[in-house]
């Protein structure tokens, strides 16, 4: 406690956010639900995916994962929650598709495959398989950069770096 309030202040960390799919990149404010496009979760970005499979876009500790398989969320080793949510209207599929590859408390590297799912049954049974990638506590960024980026590599491609507040 004391430490805490006497201590040196903390500097900002940078979290730099790796693609969580092989795929297009796609402007948040593009994506066609205003639950996303108008940030009403927090700010971020997607991803239209290219084949069934998400993986982590950073180190950091699963902490949620829905029963539906369909969306993951994240804590970054330097504290920022990061929402994934595969496709648009997926949670009425019932998980049906989505084969789930973490757990609530694991452990995970940016590129640690997440969660697989049919892309085709997302293609036929959802509004789209555009996957947002949310920031989902505003109040922990202090700034986001971002790469022009177009083609994306799952794990490797490195699409922002946020400023996370201590």
């Amino acid at each position: 406690m004391l430490k805490k309030l006497f201590g040196k202040k903390e500097e900002p960390k940078d979290v730099v956010i790796a693609s969580p799919a092989n795929g297009k990149f796609v402007d948040l404010t593009d994506v066609p639900d205003p639950t996303f496009s108008e940030k009403m979760m927090g700010d971020g970005f997607a991803v239209e995916p290219s084949e069934g499979k998400i993986v982590s876009p950073v180190d950091g500790k699963v902490v949620q994962v829905f029963p539906t398989k369909h969306a993951v969320g994240i804590k970054s080793n330097e504290g920022l929650d990061v929402l994934l949510h595969i496709g648009l209207e997926t949670v009425s599929m019932n998980g049906e598709g989505f084969e789930g590859r973490v757990s609530e408390g694991d452990k995970v590297k940016a590129g640690d495959v997440l969660v697989e799912f049919s892309l085709d049954e997302v293609k036929e049974k959802a509004k789209s398989t555009i996957t947002p990638v949310v920031f989902t506590e505003g109040d922990q960024v202090d700034n986001i950069s971002r790469k022009e980026v177009s083609d994306l590599t799952a794990g490797e491609t490195e699409i922002m770096t946020i400023t996370v507040k201590s």
